[in-house]
């Protein structure tokens, strides 16, 4: 099993407390998140028609900018999962470190599995996948240069599970070109990670392969509903940036304070150098606050951003004994 962030039943079952008594900042999703709208009970009754489908991934076209086909998901991972089957086993390069469902995935289905440290090294793979912006350390890469890379790879996958903040990394505008696919998170921008709502742009080929083994209701009708809302709603998603971008200084600043340095991240997450990052984990935890530890870098904690005033008070005080 790959460790993630989330697993709040880790944290309790090392330093107690109820769920509720947590604030959980080791993933990257925020805690504020859109309002959920009041629903149509037909919605939990009924199947999702073929047309609700499609009126969703017109709402994630409009969002993300782009007319490539686009198929709905249950999540980002939901398309890593399926990512083996789109051709033969190979060769598959994974810039790293990062996200590690992608080399875990790809093992179980037989490829080959190289992590490289820069963009030049992925040419000439049969699958090249980089995260931008990626997961943990925030790292970015130009759309340009990853244009440029594309005809040397047999498929490049580009991650875009954090760039709601930053769109103007984002592929998802040339995302129909034979040979990429942009994966989409919903759920982490939006706050409703619960939702299991992702999407997969790409070429027409690659759209209906996913589109064929993802089956004919691949989402919830609710996810449906709440995603198509949430996607076209933009003066909610332009001040939800803004204040991203505010509180991730404001995270900084605090860090600062507590001797810790920062070494990249998003304004949905930071990563810090502690010195000991086991430590500093236990520092939160016992103000029932939980990060993000690395066991390949025991030093770095990551850290989402707190949500309402009275997370950050918490925080603050934990930081500050």
């Amino acid at each position: 099993m790959i460790d993630h962030g989330g697993n709040l039943d880790v944290a309790r079952a090392r330093f107690g407390g109820e769920l509720a008594d947590w604030i959980d900042l080791s993933t990257g999703i925020n805690r504020l998140p859109y309002p959920i709208p009041e629903l149509s009970p037909h919605l939990w009754n009924a199947l999702p028609s073929r047309a609700q489908i499609e009126s969703l991934h017109e709402a994630a076209r409009q969002a993300y900018d782009t007319t490539a086909p686009v198929v709905a998901m249950a999540g980002a991972q939901a398309a890593i999962q399926l990512l083996p089957r789109l051709g033969p086993p190979g060769c598959a390069k994974i810039l790293s470190p990062t996200y590690g469902e992608f080399g875990h995935v790809l093992r179980m289905a037989g490829w080959e599995v190289e992590g490289v440290s820069d963009l030049e090294a992925l040419a000439g793979a049969d699958l090249a996948i980089v995260v931008n912006p990626n997961n943990p350390d925030g790292r970015r890469h130009d759309p340009g240069t990853l244009l440029a890379l594309a005809p040397r790879v047999g498929r490049l996958v580009v991650d875009e599970s954090f760039v709601d903040v930053m769109p103007q990394l984002s592929l998802a505008p040339r995302a129909g070109r034979r040979g990429l696919l942009v994966l989409r998170s919903f759920g982490k921008f939006y706050g409703l990670a619960g939702l299991r709502l992702g999407f997969a742009l790409g070429c027409e080929a690659d759209i209906a392969t996913l589109a064929a083994m993802s089956g004919p209701w691949p989402v919830s009708g609710v996810a449906i509903e709440i995603g198509q809302r949430a996607l076209l709603e933009r003066q909610w998603a332009d001040a939800t940036c803004a204040r991203l971008v505010r509180d991730a200084a404001r995270l900084d600043e605090l860090a600062r304070g507590a001797g810790w340095a920062l070494l990249g991240g998003t304004p949905l997450f930071r990563l810090y150098e502690t010195g000991d990052g086991l430590l500093a984990q236990e520092r939160l935890a016992r103000a029932r606050i939980w990060s993000r530890v690395f066991k390949d870098r025991p030093s770095w904690l990551r850290l989402g951003l707190p949500g309402d005033e009275a997370e950050w008070q918490r925080l603050s005080a934990a930081l500050a004994r």
